[in-house]
């Protein structure tokens, strides 16, 4: 579904739920100068379209004990598609990979991946990782600091 099907009241809606999405109906309403009923009727239809995947709190990951990010390039020995759904569906079964995109290039994989420190990350990368069957080679960058995060992506008030 492209863009283009979406009109301006339904660009501030997800704006504003990209935005807060534990806003009321009453107050996502007020916010778009629309009266509560087809607003709630336009929230549905962008849910039903595909355009709102669903709803999620933004954890802590310090506060809860995970204290490095790490992420890993990993290159496969082969890239045929059933090696690489096998491969991702690994990765999918794995609590400390929290994102995987599959990339062109000399990567074939990007992982973002998390841990409560070096120690446990070190036992993960050797134990789950690096001894995943078809892995060629895992290089690892341990991030020092975040300095930008912005989940979603970026929407302007008018289409």
């Amino acid at each position: 579904m492209k863009r283009d099907n979406l009109d301006n009241i339904d660009v501030k809606i997800l704006k504003t739920l990209q935005e807060n999405g534990r806003v009321t109906n009453v107050e996502l309403a007020e916010k778009i100068d629309l009266s509560a009923p087809p607003c709630l009727r336009r929230v549905r239809s962008l849910e039903e379209k595909g355009f709102i995947k669903g709803y999620h709190a933004d954890l802590s990951a310090e506060k809860l004990g995970f204290q490095v990010t790490v992420f890993a390039m990993v290159g496969l020995h082969n890239q045929a598609e059933s090696d690489l759904k096998a491969f991702e569906d690994r990765v999918n079964s794995l609590d400390y990979v929290r994102e995987c995109h599959m990339l062109n290039g000399e990567i074939d994989f990007i992982l973002k991946c998390v841990a409560p420190d070096l120690s446990a990350f070190q036992i993960f990368l050797t134990q789950e990782l690096t001894s995943a069957p078809n892995v060629a080679s895992v290089k690892t960058s341990l991030t020092i600091r975040q300095s930008k995060y912005s989940p979603g992506i970026p929407i302007k008030n008018t289409i």
